[in-house]
């Protein structure tokens, strides 16, 4: 109760539109404190999958060490699945076959997952290999990938896929955009292949300026998280900050968007709108400032936490919009790589 009164005093602050940019600073930071407290005491009833998303990015948010446990536990299952895909990649097909089960598996439940699960169904290994492609760059992320047994095989797998195609296709762009972006700059960042520039010719000619007017919402949101993808797996999911002059074009598509983002991107997408301009260093940006206000109003005050559009309020279906919350609202300024859990190959060894 006491923690509930907190925060609602924090939001009555925050509604008082004469406060001095440092006090208004102050109480966003303190609002994204109270949403992390929420999570945070949650955390254990969480999926696995969700304790790893919040924690990986509360350690490269803040540094903090307690965060290694579930980074640690996640690259024990990291590693375990890896293993067994660099195994299998020996068997004549291994791949096509682990395709075939992930598209038959792939939930029908939205129009936007039956897109995406029938367009992976038309490019036959993609769906392997684009699960796999994010293993491996889990792995370099945590430093654990060099002190893999037949990585190699592996790399070597992704340098034989039609990515060039993939990530070009209008289609594929149109469905799969913030997809599209991460595996470009993923493959670059293994070593693979770089198709960054291609693939980013590719999305502009897809989505040209005169074009955004006219998309629905649903292409709407597909082309504002492709824009934030590039800057976001540029800056190896938020362990760098990136090179503004490089992300220039994206920058500027953002701002000239802003009455847009404000009025119809969700709140998820508009944490990440001023993710973009913070990994660029632009946070004296005032379409930063505009999404923290928009994040802090948005905040339930009997929840805590931030609802979806609809309001819903369940904090499992929340994770990623309020994960992204707090790295908005608490921004420091300085981000952390890793975390580093090459040890751990070590501890595996010994057991």
């Amino acid at each position: 109760m006491k923690k509930l009164f907190s925060l609602m005093m924090v939001l009555a602050l925050a509604s008082c539109a004469a406060m001095e940019p440092h006090v208004e600073r102050d109480v966003q930071r303190d609002v994204g404190l109270a949403i992390q407290e929420v999570y945070e005491r949650a955390l254990p009833t969480l999926s696995e999958d969700k304790q790893r998303h919040f924690a990986q990015r509360l350690y490269r948010l803040t540094g903090e060490q307690r965060w290694r446990p579930l980074n640690h536990a996640y690259g024990e299952r990291l590693l375990t699945r890896l293993e067994e895909d660099i195994v299998g990649l020996a068997k004549p097909g291994y791949a096509a076959a682990r395709s075939r089960a992930i598209v038959a598996n792939y939930s029908p439940r939205t129009a936007k997952q039956r897109a995406r699960r029938a367009m992976l169904g038309e490019w036959g290994e993609i769906a392997f290999a684009r699960g796999l492609l994010f293993r491996l760059i889990q792995a370099e992320y945590f430093g654990l990938l060099p002190t893999i047994e037949n990585h190699e095989r592996a790399l070597g797998y992704q340098a034989e896929v039609d990515w060039a195609a993939f990530l070009t296709d209008p289609a594929v762009i149109g469905i799969y955009a913030a997809q599209v972006a991460n595996q470009a700059y993923f493959l670059h960042q293994l070593g693979v292949m770089d198709l960054r520039r291609e693939v980013e010719a590719a999305f502009r000619r897809h989505y040209p300026p005169d074009r955004v007017a006219e998309l629905d919402d649903a292409e709407y949101h597909n082309w504002l998280y492709g824009l934030t993808h590039f800057v976001i797996a540029d800056s190896r999911y938020y362990q760098r900050k990136v090179d503004p002059d490089v992300h220039a074009w994206v920058l500027e598509a953002l701002e000239r968007e802003t009455t847009g983002i404000m009025a119809r991107a969700t709140a998820d997408i508009q944490a990440e709108v001023a993710l973009a301009f913070l990994l660029a260093d632009r946070e004296d940006h005032p379409l930063v400032g505009r999404v923290r206000e928009a994040l802090v109003a948005g905040v339930d005050p009997t929840s805590g936490i931030i609802p979806s559009a609809t309001g819903e309020k369940g904090l499992a279906g929340g994770e990623h919009r309020n994960v992204l919350a707090i790295m908005v609202l608490r921004w420091p300024g300085r981000l952390h790589p890793g975390p580093d859990l090459s040890d751990m190959l070590g501890e595996r060894s010994a057991e």
